[in-house]
């Protein structure tokens, strides 16, 4: 239909879906990432997410280059953007563009404090986009990214109205650590590879190494198969000791207490999670629950590991499993958004 000036009535075009170079400083130290817009109306709200990766020089992808590329946050934020939904992403400390910043001259001194902060600070710049609905501010965190979204959540204002806590940590770090040394040393002691004492003189020094670290007394090596001995000895790396201390003594269950009420949360767990096995959720789910946090709760993906992928897939492929697919998509359901108005809760 047109007027009689001839000029057209047709809607608004689409703005078509772009990714924007962001950065911010925190601490001192200019933080790189990655805005990725839907396409949208002009003058559309949106949900927006922070991206959250795992433990490790993981940047804001997903990665650790060049060995280690399986691009989970990208195919992450590849999903929100299905949904309508805004995504931020960024390189922490000793990863990417951001490297190791404030922390180069003395890198031992960094503490999960300071990766919170940053996250905080990167939430603050994805509240501050023109496209941002105010209203509709979320966290997906990835494997230790999950107890950061936990921390963010905590300390951030205005608080998130949805977590989506993927493969989480909900262990203190060493503990999970020594599950995961356990599982290696069964394995191998079933496939004949170490006698079944070996595997259990291993595993009795990994625990005990695990207190002596924790009560701050030299990790004892001697005697232990080289890959175990190596991880031990890693405790004490000056370089990382302050770190791994900050972490463990964090007990996720205890944060995720602290979430506000009505938050919209879920949890996912891949029965072939080796690394966060379903077994350990309950704890964290029983916290949640005492927050009041609203559904979906536990999405458990079978035949999915840690990654995403499904159970076999080469850790370097880049696809997520149509299962951890439909667990987001259900997640940002109140947020869905064609790019034609505001996110709100519906």
């Amino acid at each position: 239909m047109s007027s009689g000036t001839g000029i057209s009535s047709a809607a608004p075009a689409t703005i078509p879906a772009a990714d924007r170079q962001v950065q911010f400083v925190v601490d001192g130290t200019t933080t790189y990432g990655t805005l990725h817009v839907p396409a949208h109306r002009p003058g559309a709200r949106l949900a927006v997410a922070l991206l959250l990766p795992g433990s490790g020089p993981t940047d804001r992808n997903g990665d650790q280059p060049p060995g280690f590329t399986p691009a989970t946050l990208r195919l992450i934020a590849d999903v929100l953007g299905q949904d309508g939904v805004i995504s931020l992403r960024f390189d922490k400390y000793f990863t990417g563009r951001t490297g190791p910043g404030r922390y180069r001259d003395d890198p031992g001194r960094i503490d999960m404090a300071a990766f919170t902060r940053q996250a905080v600070a990167a939430y603050d710049v994805m509240r501050e986009q023109p496209e941002t609905d105010q209203h509709a501010l979320l966290i997906v965190g990835h494997s230790e990214g999950g107890l950061q979204a936990l921390l963010v959540a905590r300390a951030a204002r205005p608080k998130p109205v949805g977590l989506a806590l993927l493969e989480p940590q909900d262990l203190p770090a060493l503990d999970m650590m020594d599950y995961q040394v356990a599982g290696q040393l069964d394995q191998a002691a079933a496939a004949g590879v170490i006698t079944r004492e070996v595997a259990e003189r291993n595993k009795a020094a990994v625990r005990e190494g695990i207190t002596d670290f924790r009560a701050r007394h030299p990790v004892v090596v001697e005697g232990l198969l080289p890959g175990v001995a190596a991880l031990l000895r890693d405790l004490d790396n000056p370089l990382k000791s302050r770190f791994i201390h900050s972490v463990d003594a964090i007990y996720p269950p205890d944060v995720a207490r602290r979430i506000g009420p009505g938050t919209r949360v879920m949890v996912t767990c891949g029965t072939a999670d080796t690394q966060v096995p379903c077994w350990t959720t309950s704890p964290l789910l029983r916290a949640l629950s005492a927050a009041h946090a609203t559904g979906p709760g536990l999405r458990v993906l079978p035949e999915v590991d840690h990654f995403l992928h499904p159970a076999g897939t080469p850790v370097d492929d880049q696809i997520l499993a149509e299962s951890a697919r439909l667990a987001l998509h259900e997640f940002l359901r109140p947020w869905w958004n064609d790019g034609g108005g505001d996110a709100r809760l519906r």
